[in-house]
């Protein structure tokens, strides 16, 4: 009986101690609060614009500093693809245009590739693109491939870029072709070559013969338009996977072929539509590559409210955000507890890191949330906030 009790209280001492311990356990996650978050982020010299509202009313539920501009990153994107889908509609599409002098199977001259900016102009789509010339009768082209860039001016990388990472984004032509990167990922400074011998080859491929022959030609007509992707399909990928360059070919269209004028236009929409000028819309481009860039989380918050209200495009910009736990390929956050309640954009440059967009609380409530951090940041510092706002 003796050791009966005995052995009884060991248990309880065992149990007791494994209570303990995960008291402690979970003190460090009980303890994060915004506040002491807040400090431990301030006191290693971290600017902080932070907060998160109610989503359906506006009401600020706590946050620091959510007016102060700092250095967004990629959540830059929050701002153009709104505006974009907004101004351009969904279903709107960028189309690059063939013209060529005609007679019967043969284009008698060159064959000239007018770009406008698609940003999703790949092998395969060409191969497609071969396809529909076949489909009006053509086989041969008597002279060569040629590019017509005219449709953007000559500024071919973003202002602010030569002060962030190198070899970010490849330069921006209307005509471009396979994101101007060679089969490697690399990118392709001058990519007007590579461009020119993969049209050529994949042309050869579906049948139709490039000559090359310095043959004089009449006049050129427009003998094919091939279409982009919709708008909310290309969108779907800027956001999900930050594409920069894929935003910045639409941006320059977007500004008749000129980025300030891109900048210019979004700005003015933000001006008309949500009452938001250019000291809140602060931008240089439209991806947040550039440091120049200054917003704030309220400013980001403003934005993500007034597209999940809005019916016409909210869906489709509200689906192009990344979902936790819920992409067919890996995501850096593994959290299982925002698994699906989490829908967000996210940012990262040499000491910058953000993330925004909306949760769904355990009870049921939806917030909208914005986390801009300046300064020796990581990943995980957003993330602990996002998590203790989720759980």
């Amino acid at each position: 009986m003796v050791d009966g009790i005995g052995e009884y209280g060991k248990s309880m001492k065992r149990i007791l101690s494994s209570i303990v311990l995960c008291a402690v356990a979970v003190l460090p996650i009980q303890a994060q609060t915004f506040q002491s978050w807040l400090k431990s982020e301030q006191s290693r010299g971290i600017k902080v614009s932070a907060g998160i509202w109610d989503l359906s009313t506006g009401k600020l539920i706590e946050g620091n500093q959510v007016d102060l501009g700092l250095v967004p990153a990629s959540t830059t994107k929050v701002i153009t693809t709104y505006a974009l889908l907004k101004t351009m509609k969904p279903n709107d599409v960028v189309e690059t245009e063939l013209w060529g002098t005609v007679a019967g199977e043969d284009v008698l001259g060159d064959l000239v590739f007018k770009g406008a900016g698609d940003p999703y102009l790949t092998s395969e789509r060409l191969w497609l693109m071969a396809q529909d010339l076949k489909a009006k009768g053509i086989t041969r082209v008597n002279g060569r491939i040629r590019l017509d860039q005219s449709a953007f001016d000559t500024q071919r990388y973003g202002s602010g870029w030569e002060k962030t990472s190198g070899d970010t984004t490849p330069p921006i032509l209307p005509l471009s072709v396979n994101f101007n990167r060679d089969e490697k990922g690399n990118i392709l400074h001058d990519p007007e070559p590579a461009a020119l011998g993969t049209i050529t080859r994949i042309f050869g491929e579906t049948g139709i013969q490039i000559l090359g022959q310095p043959v004089k030609e009449g006049e050129m007509t427009k003998i094919l338009a091939f279409s982009s992707p919709p708008l909310h399909t290309l969108v779907q990928d800027i956001n999900k996977y930050s594409n920069n360059f894929m935003i910045e070919m639409l941006l320059k269209r977007f500004g008749d072929g000129n980025w300030a004028k891109g900048v210019q236009r979004v700005q003015a929409f933000y001006k008309d539509n949500l009452d938001l000028g250019p000291d809140k819309i602060a931008v240089t481009d439209g991806s947040g590559l550039s440091k120049e860039n200054h917003l704030s989380a309220r400013t980001l918050v403003t934005v993500l409210r007034a597209a999940w209200n809005d019916f016409e495009v909210g869906p489709e910009f509200v689906a192009s955000l990344k979902v936790i736990g819920g992409e067919p390929w890996e995501l850096s956050v593994k959290d299982p507890n925002l698994t699906r309640r989490v829908r967000c954009k996210t940012g990262h440059l040499t000491g910058v890191t953000s993330v925004c967009g909306y949760m769904q609380g355990l009870d049921g409530k939806l917030k909208v949330f914005a986390i801009i951090l300046n300064g020796n940041s990581r990943n995980e510092d957003a993330w602990s906030m996002v998590s203790a706002w989720a759980n």
